[in-house]
């Protein structure tokens, strides 16, 4: 390890509780965006595997993400592209994940 400390999301001022609500709210988003039909439980693990990915590309374009609205975002960015990769990779059709 580096030797910082890091919270959930990798983001230092997110908890693991912040990291399921907004993991919950991003979830919900990606599935409003993208006509999926989920359960609360894969809303919340989508949306926080959505800002794991979210914040990773952040990262990679230089956009700092801080604050519960940016990872907000940047969460419900990441799952709406899981969303669409796993829906490329199955061929499935808007009703379903």
């Amino acid at each position: 390890m580096d030797g910082h400390v890091y919270g959930a999301l990798g983001q230092p001022g997110v908890g693991l509780l912040m990291a399921i609500v907004i993991g919950a709210l991003a979830g919900w988003l990606a599935e409003q965006f993208t006509s999926s039909n989920m359960g609360l439980l894969a809303n919340i693990v989508l949306g926080v595997i959505g800002g794991l990915v979210g914040n990773f590309l952040a990262a990679q374009f230089h956009i700092p993400i801080y604050g519960f609205w940016r990872n907000l975002i940047s969460a419900t960015v990441g799952a709406v592209i899981i969303i669409t990769l796993v829906r490329a990779v199955r061929g499935g059709g808007p009703s379903r994940y």
